[in-house]
């Protein structure tokens, strides 16, 4: 009976969704600039893109062989589940008319107003599912601090309430108009939107739902090289629309945040590959290709608002940063984020945060601020302010959403499961095909059964 009533429940409200959608009006229309849509449109296409195959292959190729596809179906679920949330209520919490200065309206319920006419000079429904997946690759990355061991139904649950109560508030305050946009926090791309807030809910995740059962153990290499730099480079070609793509249209501000993108990637890139060679004694291509994300990080959200000198100090830094953060803090407390999600995104987007506070100069961008180092010292606090509130939100949240998901299913597999691998445990799917696998395959089918 409750079942049928969901489903109920369910089919009301999409209903009710279909007949209220807005179309521009004709006035509304002329706005629209042909140019920027078709940057907008091939931006968000790449986001996309960077999200999936591009996260997927980078996290796919760290873990073990045993657990690739089911690291892959995380940041592929992600993106299913976090669209249709987005739709019916996601978006319009994130960028609905303000209430308060802490959520969204409820105008836009459904994609309710959402139609052809122009946000700026682009349509509406470009900019809203440009957001979209900013929001679905923000989830995917947390899913690299607790690989190998989340329960699939409970990764299902906590995709859709976190990026309804974690990330919807953060990207209303950041963006939508709310208190850290009024009050002048500078967030171009995502440092406080994505990358503190996973950073932070991958470390709040790993800590809650634990280490895996052979960590500290056993190294824990990459299995496979070659996914992870296909991986890599994707995420590299997704981030020019994921910063680039941030000034929404095709101008000069876009033309500033592409070449800054590039620089900063390059600079954290050589940066790490110097640092590991110096401490470790030989240079790696995950080490090289790592950096080169760090440095993506950094720049993100400062990547309208500072010189490209700035931008490759800045990409410069945050190699060492997130480097000594993964192998000196990751070391001496002993957490298990198993692919680093907190020590390149979290790190690396706080850094990035204040380096924004820092560099930022409105010779740039009129609409921005100068930072401390062009006579503004009253930013850094602005930026300190949305770091704080992105750090607590993200763990008080997280531990909640974790909390209350916990008590319906469990957040992690068997020991036994995780032991097998989750491919063959949970999904019967492995990545590579051998003997060895078909005969547990069919073994653990026949079990099933």
């Amino acid at each position: 009976m409750k079942d049928k009533i969901v489903w109920i429940v369910l089919a009301a409200f999409v209903l009710f969704c279909i007949p209220f959608n807005v179309l521009a009006a004709e006035g509304e229309a002329a706005a629209i600039d042909t140019g920027d849509t078709t940057w907008m449109l091939v931006a968000t296409a790449i986001v996309i893109f960077m999200h999936v195959p591009g996260l997927a292959l980078f996290y796919g190729g760290l873990v073990s062989e045993r657990n690739v596809v089911s690291t892959m179906m995380h940041s592929f679920v992600s993106l299913l589940t976090v669209t249709i949330v987005w739709v019916l209520w996601g978006y319009t919490l994130s960028f609905g008319s303000d209430v308060g200065g802490f959520i969204g309206g409820l105008e836009f319920l459904g994609f309710n107003n959402v139609g052809e006419e122009a946000v700026g000079t682009i349509p509406h429904y470009i900019f809203a599912m440009f957001q979209c997946a900013f929001a679905a690759i923000t989830v995917a990355i947390i899913s690299g601090g607790i690989a190998g061991r989340i329960s699939f139904p409970a990764w299902i649950l906590f995709s859709v309430l976190w990026v309804t109560f974690i990330y919807a508030p953060m990207a209303h305050w950041v963006w939508g108009g709310g208190w850290l946009y009024k009050m002048g926090e500078l967030d171009f791309a995502g440092g406080t939107v994505v990358h503190i807030l996973s950073g932070v809910s991958a470390l709040t995740a790993a800590i809650i739902i634990g280490p895996r059962f052979e960590h500290l153990k056993k190294d824990h290499g990459p299995h496979n090289i070659v996914l992870f730099l296909i991986g890599a480079a994707t995420l590299w070609f997704g981030w020019f629309g994921f910063n680039a793509g941030s000034a929404l249209g095709s101008n000069g501000l876009t033309a500033l945040s592409f070449a800054n993108t590039q620089v900063a990637a390059a600079a954290g890139g050589l940066g790490w590959l110097l640092i590991e060679w110096k401490v470790k004694k030989r240079p790696t291509l995950v080490g090289a290709a790592t950096g080169a994300i760090a440095g993506l990080v950094g720049i993100t959200p400062a990547a309208g608002f500072v010189t490209v000198g700035s931008a490759l100090i800045i990409g410069l830094i945050a190699a060492p940063i997130c480097f000594f953060g993964i192998y000196f803090v990751k070391a001496k407390f002993k957490y298990d984020d198993t692919l680093d999600a907190f020590g390149v995104h979290g790190i690396g987007g706080i850094w990035g945060a204040i380096a924004t506070g820092l560099f930022a100069t409105t010779s740039v961008n009129s609409a921005g601020n100068n930072g401390l180092f062009y006579g503004n010292p009253e930013q850094l606090l602005h930026q300190l302010i949305g770091v704080a509130t992105a750090i607590v939100l993200a763990s008080v949240g997280t531990f909640v959403i974790l909390k209350v998901i916990a008590i319906f299913t469990p957040l992690r597999v068997s020991k036994e499961d995780e032991l097998m691998g989750l491919d063959l445990s949970f999904h019967e799917e492995p990545a590579y095909y051998s003997e060895e696998s078909v005969k547990i395959n069919n073994s653990s089918s026949v079990k099933v059964d």
